[in-house]
């Protein structure tokens, strides 16, 4: 029986939602084993630079993973292969017209690229928290279907983003963490409904025109410490800055309360220390560029990181 009356809930948002005719499920690593599962898939290629937060999914579902290399465009090294590519979209890089030229068996990561149109044929993923404030969420694109049995629940996670939203990050940033790990051995969900909700009250333009704006910036007056050479991506996720020193510069940045994050630490492990990819992961500096910013904060970091050299 319907419920009336009572208190008022929170409201109910209409905005479009941007991916809306994608397959919404709980999170990125679930969006992956979907595809495993619809797919059948039991060879990948996967890049060394990467997080292990798919491995369990990989092991449960049998698939025979090889690593390869990819170079400072973000690019796997390797020409050929003969099982399906794992195509991970690091900080928007790579563009569709280069996605298109891999051809098929391809999985496109675009995690950190969500506002980058998916291609018709290519099973894509999004991750939603990597770009708002969600407690879970992705979208995948896919031709291959099979049937889910729940839906996920999300009123419990909360309570990092709400703390957040009035006090500090260091207060919830344990609960923050935790929340991240609860994917680990959450099985495949449609989307809640509490986030999805939360996606349909986004104001999208804005959020990708602060975000392209404040990268733009970034590139505009870092682009001659920076060892990469960027393209500006449409709502960028963040701002890679490959500096010599990147690792000694992050200490000195988080003593200023400016939190730049090592993204794939699970790199360390699986790569020695004179590859590529270990000093990438060592020495890129992930700068914030989403939606809290204006120019102002991003000049304010650009600052910061100078004085941080000279100390």
């Amino acid at each position: 029986m319907k419920e009336i009356g009572g208190y008022i809930e929170l409201d109910t948002y209409m905005n479009p939602m941007l991916h809306d005719d994608g397959i919404k499920l709980n999170c990125g690593r679930n969006a992956f084993a979907y595809i495993l599962k619809a797919k059948s898939i039991k060879k990948i290629y996967f890049p060394k630079f990467m997080c292990d937060s798919n491995d369990q999914v990989l092991a449960e579902n049998g698939v025979e993973v090889i690593y390869y290399s990819i170079g400072l465009d973000f690019k796997p090294k390797m020409k050929e292969w003969d099982g399906w590519l794992y195509l991970v979209n690091f900080y928007g890089q790579l563009s569709n017209e280069y996605i298109l030229s891999l051809g098929n068996n391809v999985i496109v990561d675009n995690a950190q690229a969500y506002f980058q149109d998916p291609l018709p044929g290519i099973d894509t993923l999004y991750t939603c928290r990597k770009f708002f404030g969600v407690p879970d969420g992705a979208i995948l694109y896919t031709d291959k279907f099979i049937k889910i049995k729940q839906k996920d629940e999300s009123y419990k996670r909360m309570n990092f983003l709400l703390g957040r939203f009035e006090r500090t990050a260091g207060e919830f940033y344990q609960e923050y963490v935790d929340n991240n790990r609860l994917f680990k051995v959450e099985p495949i969900k449609n989307m809640s409904k509490l986030t999805e909700n939360l996606l349909h009250g986004i104001n999208y333009e804005a959020v990708r025109k602060k975000r392209t704006d404040n990268f733009a910036y970034l590139d505009e007056k870092l682009l001659k410490l920076n060892k990469l050479n960027l393209d500006v991506p449409d709502g960028a996720f963040m701002y890679p800055l490959y500096m010599e020193n990147g690792s000694e510069i992050r200490k000195k940045l988080q003593r200023k309360k400016i939190f730049i994050p090592t993204l794939w630490p699970a790199v360390f492990n699986r790569c020695l220390e004179d590859e590529l990819e270990f000093d990438m992961a060592n020495n890129i500096l992930p700068i914030p560029v989403d939606q809290r910013y204006g120019i102002e904060d991003m000049q304010y970091i650009i600052d910061a990181i100078k004085i941080s050299q000279k100390e």
